[in-house]
């Protein structure tokens, strides 16, 4: 804890239990951040599994499942960057959590 923010606690009178530690607050905010527990496969997901993955919101998981309709089942987990808006700096960031065809890790990229 810093000095500026044992001096706010004792000029407030706040007991020290009642204010979170530096390390438990990063803990927190990446618990709120954590992806989903399982993968998510890239060829069956729905638009609000899409939307529960790191950095995805409404309209690019729209366009994923859109993609996917019009294309049919993407072969390889690469073929996201097909997408509009996926780039491979995107891609790589949720690529720990995508799978196709029932696998979870990268062996199911290859194909």
């Amino acid at each position: 804890m810093t000095r500026s923010m044992l001096a706010l606690i004792l000029a407030v009178g706040l007991p020290m239990a009642t204010v979170p530690s530096t390390a438990s607050y990063a803990a927190t905010q990446e618990t709120r951040a954590a992806a989903p527990a399982q993968s998510v496969n890239v060829n069956t997901a729905s638009v609000a599994q899409f939307e529960a993955l790191p950095g995805i919101g409404p309209s690019m998981a729209q366009r994923i499942v859109a993609y996917r309709e019009k294309n049919g089942p993407f072969k390889k987990l690469e073929d996201l960057m097909n997408v509009q808006g996926i780039g491979e700096k995107s891609f790589l960031k949720l690529r720990p959590f995508l799978a196709i065809g029932g696998q979870g890790d990268a062996k199911a990229t290859k194909g």
